[in-house]
Formats: structure tokens, C-alpha cells, sequence
């Protein structure tokens, strides 16, 4: 064996062990803790969660158009809008999918997602909708929304069961002070 095999051999299995070493948490194993400051540190970078997309052109969502929860419109650039469980992910959250170039902010909601910890991805058109399809990704939190700002904009809108199930899940997180 040369040289170069056995430091190609050795580089092999430190990537190997890296990556069985690697942040990726499992979301039903995160844990997020409040500082003195009010802010949450999370113990993981990255997890690894099922997508799915969605669009204003769906029949569903045609009477919002291209507005979103949080009160703006939906994004399709560089940043991209993305619906969660706000009480899993809350509003304004920023993350970005392994591999993808594409920013993501959490301003939208839907009712399928609330219980579930699934991230549905803005897509402009059908035709983005069919090519996404479901996919399970390894994201990397940049930035974590508030829960503060996710009741504020929920707090009137609680006729809905899926609203009061989400506003429910973030006061018992805001409580206790750990997200799970």
C-alpha cells in the first residue's frame, strides 16, 4: 500500500466518523433553553424533517392570493416563504435546506401542518408543486422566530381549531421555556 492510499484510507474514515458524529437532532429531540436575555439556544444546528409545497395557485389558497400569514407576500427569490406548525417552528424562523442555495423565512401556516413537523415550501406554480413533491431534508437553523410575534399575529385568530391548537402549543413552550 502507498502512501497516498493510506492517507486517502485514513481521510475516508475520519469523514466516516465525522459524519457519524454530525449536530443532525431528530426535531422530537430538540431541546431549546431561555437565557437570561429571553433568548433560546438550541442544541442542535440541524435536523432533519419531511417537506412537502404549496402554492397561492392552489384552490385552497386562492382567497389569500399571494399574501401570507404574517402579513406580507410570498416569497419566491433568494429568500422563500415556507408554512410550518408555528408552535414547532415559530414565525420568522430562517433556515436553509442541505444542498439547496435558497434561503427560507416561516410566514405562513397551514391547518394540515399544525400537530406535525412538517415544512411546507412556497412554489409559485403547479408545475414547482409536482417537481418538489416530498422530500425529507437535513435543514440548518440560522435563525429562530419568536414565539411572541407568532401569538401576536395568532391571538384574533383563534375561532379556527388549527389557530387555537398552534396558540395552545406555543403558551405551554413559552411556560416552560423548552421547545421539544
Amino acid at each position: 500500500m502507498t502512501y497516498r492510499n493510506v492517507i486517502a484510507l485514513a481521510s475516508v474514515a475520519v469523514a466516516a466518523l465525522l459524519s457519524s458524529c454530525s449536530s443532525t437532532t431528530d426535531l422530537a429531540s430538540a431541546k431549546t433553553y431561555k437565557t437570561k436575555g429571553g433568548k433560546h439556544v438550541d442544541n442542535a444546528k440541524y435536523y432533519v424533517v419531511r417537506t412537502t409545497a404549496y402554492s397561492h395557485v392552489e384552490a385552497d389558497s386562492l382567497k389569500y392570493g399571494k399574501g401570507n400569514a404574517a402579513g406580507g407576500t410570498l416569497k419566491h427569490g433568494m429568500v422563500r416563504s415556507a408554512a410550518s406548525d408555528w408552535s414547532v417552528f415559530p414565525v420568522g424562523t430562517v433556515f436553509k435546506i442541505e444542498g439547496q442555495p435558497h434561503i427560507y423565512q416561516v410566514d405562513d401556516y397551514g391547518s394540515a401542518l399544525v400537530g406535525t413537523k412538517t415544512i411546507d415550501l412556497y412554489k409559485p406554480d403547479f408545475a414547482g408543486i409536482k417537481e418538489w413533491g416530498v422530500r425529507n431534508v437535513r435543514i440548518k437553523v440560522l435563525r429562530w422566530g419568536s414565539y411572541h410575534r407568532s401569538l401576536a399575529i395568532l391571538k384574533d385568530r383563534t375561532h379556527h381549531s388549527h389557530v387555537k391548537k398552534m396558540v395552545t402549543g406555543i403558551q405551554q413552550k413559552m411556560k416552560t421555556g423548552v421547545r421539544s
